[in-house]
């Protein structure tokens, strides 16, 4: 429960969002973007809190994240909430050794965006290849938007991210990294040493967007 309180407060830092907000059995982040306007997040299951949030909390662009299993989640909630793609809560000690080398032509850089590091590989031609975000919740770190432009990939430039990021969490004290990966995204987060510690169901109601 720890650990999910901590990555909603990063995950809002990261999106630059209002501070989530302390709700029944949970927090909502009001997102504000279309198809997304709010984000409620729960740490546990609880059949009469989903319940409660699926018949009052129905407007389109609402979303619910709850630490749990896609199935109790979709029976939960009637029938005009969406499933969406289930992500998986992972987590690693930050150490002192960070950081890594792309491989040529490509360069990192880093730069700060209030108290966000944003990781950025370019490649020969200056363009962002890849790149990645740290948000600090007190002495954790949460990573966020990772990504790598589909022409580049498979070249390791997630992984440099990742340690780029890492260095610069261990630098700052922070002691512990959390992220919501996808199922693509997992696979490379174990390599570099993350492991899961739950699985994150989603649901929302879809917006009509012009």
């Amino acid at each position: 429960m720890d650990l999910v309180s901590e990555w909603v407060r990063g995950w809002a830092v990261s999106r630059s969002t209002e501070p989530p907000e302390p709700v029944p059995g949970g927090w909502r982040v009001r997102v504000g973007l279309p198809g997304h306007r709010v984000r409620y997040v729960l740490p546990e299951h609880d059949e009469r809190v989903l319940a409660d949030l699926g018949r009052r909390q129905a407007t389109p662009g609402t979303w619910i994240k709850v630490a749990g299993e896609p199935g109790r989640l979709r029976a939960a909630l009637p029938a005009t909430w969406t499933m969406a793609e289930t992500a998986f809560l992972m987590r690693v000690p930050f150490g002192a050794d960070g950081g890594g080398t792309p491989p040529e032509p490509y360069t990192v850089r880093t730069v700060g965006s209030g108290p966000v590091v944003i990781a950025e590989i370019l490649d020969g031609a200056g363009t962002r290849a890849a790149w990645g975000r740290l948000a600090p919740a007190g002495p954790v770190g949460v990573v966020d938007q990772v990504e790598t432009e589909a022409a580049h990939r498979r070249r390791g430039l997630g992984s440099v991210v990742m340690r780029t990021l890492a260095g610069h969490a261990a630098g700052l004290g922070m002691h512990t990294g959390v992220l919501a990966a996808t199922e693509q995204g997992r696979g490379l987060y174990q390599a570099l040493g993350w492991t899961v510690f739950g699985t994150l169901a989603a649901a929302y109601v879809p917006e009509a967007l012009d």
